[in-house]
């Protein structure tokens, strides 16, 4: 079973939360469980920010922002056009999960960088 992103992030989410309000239980039970509470509620907290922070592999963040379908490989889509800022690079490699191959395409004005798959 395959969860889409925001499923699995939503879950993710779910349980870094679920571990602060154990943290905060835990540290309300007395002076001697004040530590372990304390460490629940920081990894916690960081796996909260974390799942709030990541994005899709290959995923631009204006496609990230508008919802934009997935591509192969997790890159940008293969049938719409990337925008002209954007030059196609001589680096290619292989994404390990899905076997695709991708190309790099680059903004040399802001560095940002897209990923599609060529067929």
């Amino acid at each position: 079973m395959r969860l889409s992103g925001h499923t699995g992030r939503v879950i993710v989410v779910g349980l870094g939360a679920l571990m602060i309000l154990m943290g905060v239980a835990v540290m309300a039970g007395g002076r001697g469980s004040a530590w372990a509470g304390a460490w629940l509620v920081a990894i916690g907290l960081a796996i909260v920010v974390a799942a709030l922070v990541e994005r899709q592999r290959y995923r631009s963040d204006s496609a990230e922002a508008f919802g934009a379908p997935i591509g192969p490989g997790g890159g940008d889509p293969i049938g719409e056009p990337i925008e002209g800022r954007f030059q196609r690079t001589g680096e290619v490699f292989i994404d390990p999960t899905s076997g695709h191959r991708m190309r790099v395409w680059l903004d040399p004005g802001s560095g940002e960088r897209r990923y599609r798959a060529e067929e």
